[in-house]
């Protein structure tokens, strides 16, 4: 394509909200006209699919759930005036808490003022509120935020040992719908022993953000916890930051929640509009449809050109591969779908992975973030005419027309800075996007059995070590792993259960192994 084609495509398929400044481009996809006016039927029943999620239809028929994550920044929407109400009540109590927080009319006790704030949620309890806070947070913020988000025990004390001294003055956010998620109760039970262990009372420090008369509401209500707040059932994990779950973390921190679900709102009006050009999250999932032949066949390469966006990837995995990796269509058709995410930041990225992007395996497609505004203050000239941020710019201009050259797919999503309001525009983007893809691929984005198969394993090796530990203790003599196997009717998981004992020897717990590590069937497990 020739310089004067390619600056008519550009035009012809460039989106611009003047309202937000926001910028798709799209144009360097290598989709037609044809195959545009090609997918307009299925466009035709994504937009229609919208309006019935909108409505209330139940879209995770596995949980009899609606979808409501729309009507947090818009409760007019919402089915009925219960619902409506419940938005805009637990708004103005985040508010009210963050304003006396902040006043210091709720103080840690003996009255000194909070200084941190501990979130302890896994999934999309925490991946929302680490983008956020890397994106928003102030150098000043009034409230520092840590995270355990993971079961790791070592990554748990790192973590703990960086607040002991201010652990009185730390504000513990318990983040889980059910109150049963085991990361998340695992988490609650270390923080909570590491304030016993310094003679600290836990619940005065501690908030539930979670379902409402879930078995954590019960007991933050039944131990005086600090307060609750609601976790709705029609607001999934992944679709979540703008609720309490991450509104809470955010307004605690002094970001600007009503600009964020401003720009969210006004997202959300324009990706309504049943137009692929006036759409832009249609032109996303157009493009990804394109890229991947309605089947996930690429990639997608998550490239923002600023540091306060390095967590847009990772939250973008969540929301994008546990929406859309599904085996069954909703036709009950095995269809192994789904969209690969991955990224970093630019110009990082230039001295990562972009060498094989332009020369390697072409099996994905780039989208580029771009932030107009540089921010950082006064600039200098690093060469004459020219500042650190022309030079991530050109670098980010010079990658795309690098890939272009070498037939590389791309998408640049442009916003005039990173604030409240342009974040929360992408956060409701992404999240129509998703939703229109499934639709033109025929799948659910509202359920995920494959997490929750993941969770019923993870389960049934815990019950089956609990049998393990009682058969090697109860024994007078070591015992092979065949003999355990055995003991506990589990001769088909052998090898769980070496992994088991294995794991359990390393830390000193129970059992004790004697044999070559080197040949597992050699081994011998006694009790310490």
């Amino acid at each position: 394509m020739d310089t004067a084609a390619l600056w008519q495509r550009y035009q012809d398929w460039l989106y611009y909200h003047p309202e937000l400044e926001f910028y798709v481009d799209v144009s360097r996809m290598g989709f037609d006209g044809a195959f545009v006016k090609s997918l307009e039927p299925k466009f035709e029943k994504a937009f229609a699919d919208i309006k019935e999620i909108e409505a209330g239809a139940i879209a995770n028929p596995d949980e009899e759930r609606m979808v409501g994550h729309y009507w947090l920044r818009n409760p007019e929407l919402a089915p009925n005036a219960a619902l409506k109400a419940d938005i805009v009540e637990t708004l103005e109590k985040i508010e009210k808490f963050t304003k006396s927080v902040h006043a210091g009319e709720i103080t840690a006790p003996g009255g000194a003022k909070f200084t941190d704030i501990l979130s302890v949620g896994i999934g999309g309890s925490a991946l929302g509120p680490q983008f956020v806070a890397q994106a928003l947070t102030a150098n000043d913020a009034p409230l520092a935020l840590s995270f355990i988000d993971n079961t790791d025990p070592a990554g748990i004390a790192h973590t703990l040992d960086a607040l002991k001294e201010r652990l009185n003055t730390t504000i513990v956010l318990v983040i889980s719908k059910s109150g049963g998620t085991p990361e998340t109760r695992n988490g609650m039970l270390e923080v909570k022993n590491f304030y016993k262990a310094h003679n600290i009372d836990f619940s005065s420090h501690a908030i539930a953000i979670t379902g409402i008369g879930s078995k954590l509401e019960n007991i933050a209500k039944a131990d005086h916890w600090l307060t609750t707040f609601p976790m709705h059932d029609w607001v999934g994990g992944r679709t979540s930051e703008l609720s309490a779950v991450g509104l809470v973390a955010a307004a605690l921190q002094g970001i600007d929640i009503r600009a964020m679900l401003d720009g969210a709102k006004i997202m959300d009006d324009t990706t309504r509009l049943p137009s692929i050009k006036e759409n832009p999250a249609a032109l996303l999932a157009l493009a990804w449809y394109y890229s991947g032949n309605g089947k996930g066949e690429k990639d997608m390469v998550i490239l923002p050109y600023k540091d306060s966006l390095l967590l847009f990837s990772r939250y973008l995995q969540q929301l994008i591969m546990e929406s859309l990796g599904k085996e069954e269509d909703l036709d009950g058709n095995k269809v192994y779908q789904g969209i690969a995410v991955y990224g970093n930041k630019g110009s990082t990225d230039q001295h990562a992975y972009v060498q094989q992007l332009r020369e390697g395996v072409p099996n994905f497609f780039a989208t580029f973030i771009e932030v107009l505004s540089d921010g950082g203050g006064e600039p200098i000239q690093v060469e004459p005419g020219v500042t650190s941020g022309d030079y991530l710019s050109g670098l980010l201009q010079g990658t795309r027309e690098a890939l272009f050259e070498n037939q590389r797919d791309s998408i640049t999503i442009s916003i005039p800075e990173v604030n409240p309001t342009t974040v929360g525009a992408m956060i409701a983007l992404y999240e129509r996007a998703v939703t229109i893809y499934a639709s033109l691929v025929n799948i659910n984005a509202y359920h995920q059995p494959g997490v929750e198969a993941g969770k019923k394993a993870a389960a049934s090796v815990l019950d089956l070590q609990k049998k393990v530990v009682s058969a090697v203790t109860a024994s007078e003599i070591p015992l092979a792993l065949e003999a355990i196997a055995t003991k506990v009717d589990a001769v088909d998981q052998i090898e769980t259960i070496y992994k088991i004992v294995r794991h359990l020897a390393a830390n000193g717990r129970s059992v004790k192994i004697t044999g070559d590590l080197s040949q597992p069937s050699s081994l011998k497990v006694g009790r310490i």
